[in-house]
């Protein structure tokens, strides 16, 4: 099973290296615009698929949606260790942030 840091792995490997008629290389040979296109696409169906009870097609919109964030992260310079460490700066915020609505309530 393949993780998230090994697909973004792939990916740069991709973007390095072209594979032409692969479908990385049509979204890098493409440019941002249609990677956009293609995470503002995913999104929506992510929303969508939500919405209706078939987990499956959420999962599989889900992953679609990671996908191409991957390489949205990948043609700006992004890492999947730069996401860690902003979510690890945020640990607790949410909380904090709840408790601190809880003490003005009062």
């Amino acid at each position: 099973m393949q993780t998230v840091e090994e697909l973004y792995q792939l990916i740069l490997q991709r973007k390095s290296n072209p594979e032409k008629g692969s479908y990385t290389d049509y979204l890098f040979t493409k440019g941002l615009d249609k990677i956009l296109k293609k995470v503002g696409e995913e999104s929506t169906e992510v929303i969508v698929a939500a919405k209706n009870p078939s987990d499956d097609e959420f999962v599989y919109e889900v992953s679609d949606l990671v996908y191409h964030v991957l390489v949205l992260m990948a043609d700006r310079g992004i890492s999947v260790d730069d996401i860690k460490t902003d979510l690890a700066k945020r640990e607790g915020l949410m909380s904090k942030t709840q408790e601190r609505r809880e003490i003005d309530k009062l």
